[in-house]
């Protein structure tokens, strides 16, 4: 497949992928919390993973200018924090938490500009190399899951009706391809190998700060191994993944 179909394609199921927020319909709160923790967990060692396995080191074989690879990937950092600051959201929310009506809509809008961000980024992996591109994709897709169900979840005890939840949460995840799309565009006119450490960036901001601070605050110590071994487990898989790409 071409580049640009493989960017659509990204987009369009990163879109899908909002759909698993149904399944809250259908499990116990406390089933829900029990699944929720080790995904996000996960999701946060494949995005630490990805960082460090994939995307730096890949920005480091297409520039070599460590100094700007640098800066890349600190604002990619500091524009999810921005944007976390500024919108008062997280990725993780909890469906039990005391949501009110507004704070729905601050959800959506974070989302979709969490996505479009999400987007112009890793299309630029795509760019740069389809394989990195794949890698970073699923990294993104491991947070998704988490995030997708916690918003989704959020909605309804906002006082959302289900399905209209549904649909604006998928509707909010096409901002992942109008980005890629953006990136495409761009690429005509301008460098854009330094999307990879700014995707880095994000990465390493959802992961380290949004991510790790949801599972690492619990007494019970098997719930605490189980995040362990599931946080371990995605920074493994991410750099299985990097040595079978070299093989």
């Amino acid at each position: 497949m071409s580049t640009l179909a493989w960017i659509v394609l990204g987009g369009v199921l990163m879109s899908a992928i909002a759909m698993v927020g149904s399944v809250t319909l259908v499990l116990k709160p406390a089933t829900l919390e029990r699944l929720l923790l080790p995904l996000v967990a996960f999701a946060a060692g494949s995005l630490i993973g990805g960082a460090f396995f994939h995307m730096i080191p890949a920005a480091l074989d297409a520039t070599g200018n460590i100094v700007g690879i640098g800066i890349a990937v600190i604002s990619g950092f500091v524009v999810f924090f921005v944007l976390e600051q500024t919108l008062h959201w997280r990725h993780c929310h909890r469906a039990q938490s005391d949501s009110k009506r507004p704070l729905t809509y601050l959800v959506l809008i974070g989302d979709a500009l969490h996505n479009f961000v999400g987007g112009l980024a890793i299309a630029g992996t795509f760019l740069i190399d389809i394989r990195l591109g794949i890698v970073s994709w699923l990294a993104a897709a491991a947070h998704e899951v988490p995030q997708e169900l916690g918003d989704f979840g959020v909605l309804i005890h906002g006082g959302w009706p289900k399905r209209r939840a549904l649909l604006f949460n998928v509707l909010s995840g096409f901002t992942f391809l109008i980005g890629g799309l953006l990136a495409y565009g761009l690429s005509f006119q301008m460098d854009v190998s330094w999307l990879i450490p700014f995707a880095a960036g994000n990465f390493l901001y959802i992961g380290a700060s949004d991510l790790v601070p949801e599972v690492n605050k619990h007494s019970d110590l098997k719930t605490d191994l189980t995040n362990l071994l599931a946080l371990l487990l995605g920074i493994v898989l991410l750099l299985l993944a990097k040595i079978e790409i070299w093989l």
